[in-house]
C-alpha cells in the first residue's frame, strides 16, 4: 500500500491498559512509518507505560480532560499531513485506515468509518444514532450516515481549522462532521464493522445524548440558522393563521393571539436572518 507523505494516528486512551498489547501491535505493523500518538487523558493505569514501551509517542494529560480534549491535543501535537483519529479500546480495525485513506486520495478532505446497525451496543443507540443522524442530516442539508463515529481520517490543514468548535467531552465526532459539511469541505463514508470493547463505556447514554442533541442544534445554527429558525417562524405563522380562520369563521374578529402569533412569526424570521449574516463570519477565516 502507498503511504501518503506523512500520516498521523491519534489515540485518545484513558484506562486502556488490558487493551493495548493486542491493539498496539496490529497497528505498527500494518504502519510503521507512520506517526502513532497516543493521548493519556489522566489514565489511572498503565496505559503510558505500555504505550511507551511499544515505540509509541505519549502525550500525558495531567487529569482527565475530555475525549474531545484529546482530540484536540493529538490533532495539535501531530506532525503529519493527515490525521487519523481512532480509539484504543480494540473496537477499530487498523486494516480499515486503508479504505479511509483511499477517499482522502480521491479528494475528500474527511473520511468518516460509518458503522453498522450491529455495530451499536444495544437497540436504544441504535435508535438513537439513527435519530441523530437524521436531525443533523436536516442541519446541514447533507445526508449523514454516522454521525458519531469517532474513527474517521481528515486532513489535518482543514481539521485544525474547527479545534475552537470542538467541545471536550464525547462529541467531538459531530462536531467535526457538520463543522466540515457545512464549510463546503467534502466528506465520505467507509462503511465498517466497529467491535466490542474490553470493559465499561465512559458514554453515558441520557446525559451525552442531550449533549449531542444540543450540540447539533448548536452547530446548525452556527453555519445554517436558516434551517432552524425558518421552519420554525413558518409554523407559529399557520398557527396564527389557523387560529384567526377559527376566530374569525366562529366570533367574526381578529384575536390578540392572533396577533401575539404573527408578530411571534416575523420576530423568529428576523432573528434568523440576523444569525445568518452572523454566520457568515465563520467563513471569513476559512481558507
Amino acid at each position: 500500500m502507498k503511504m501518503p507523505e506523512s500520516l498521523s494516528i491519534v489515540l485518545p486512551a484513558k484506562n486502556e491498559a488490558a487493551n493495548l498489547p493486542v491493539f498496539l501491535p496490529k497497528l505498527l505493523e500494518l504502519y510503521p512509518q507512520a506517526e502513532i500518538l497516543l493521548v493519556d487523558d489522566g489514565s489511572s493505569d498503565d496505559t503510558a507505560a505500555i504505550a511507551g514501551n511499544a515505540g509509541v509517542r505519549v502525550v500525558r494529560h495531567p487529569y482527565c480532560m475530555g475525549n474531545g480534549a484529546s482530540i484536540k491535543t493529538g490533532a495539535r501535537q501531530a506532525k503529519g499531513e493527515i490525521l487519523v483519529f481512532m480509539d484504543a479500546d480494540g473496537q477499530h480495525d487498523p486494516q480499515d485506515i486503508a479504505q479511509l485513506l483511499a477517499k482522502l486520495h480521491e479528494g475528500y478532505d474527511m473520511a468518516v468509518g460509518a458503522r453498522n446497525a450491529r455495530s451499536h451496543a444495544s437497540w436504544f443507540r441504535r435508535v438513537a444514532n439513527k435519530f441523530y443522524n437524521k436531525l443533523a442530516s436536516l442541519m446541514t442539508g447533507h445526508r449523514i450516515e454516522d454521525l458519531t463515529s469517532g474513527f474517521r481520517a481528515a486532513r489535518a490543514d482543514k481539521f485544525r481549522k474547527f479545534l475552537y468548535l470542538l467541545p471536550n467531552g464525547f462529541s467531538y465526532p459531530t462536531t467535526s462532521t457538520m463543522a466540515f459539511f457545512r464549510s463546503g469541505f467534502p466528506v465520505a463514508y467507509v462503511p465498517i464493522h466497529a467491535g466490542k470493547r474490553s470493559g465499561k463505556s465512559h458514554i453515558r447514554l441520557l446525559h451525552d445524548g442531550l449533549r449531542f442533541f444540543i450540540i447539533i442544534l448548536r452547530i446548525g445554527v452556527l453555519f445554517s440558522p436558516m434551517r432552524l429558525f425558518l421552519p420554525i417562524s413558518a409554523s407559529i405563522f399557520s398557527l396564527g393563521m389557523g387560529y384567526y380562520a377559527y376566530t374569525y369563521l366562529t366570533e367574526a374578529r381578529f384575536t390578540n393571539m392572533s396577533a401575539v402569533l404573527f408578530l411571534s412569526a416575523i420576530v423568529t424570521f428576523l432573528i434568523g436572518i440576523v444569525s445568518e449574516q452572523i454566520s457568515s463570519l465563520h467563513y471569513k477565516n476559512i481558507e
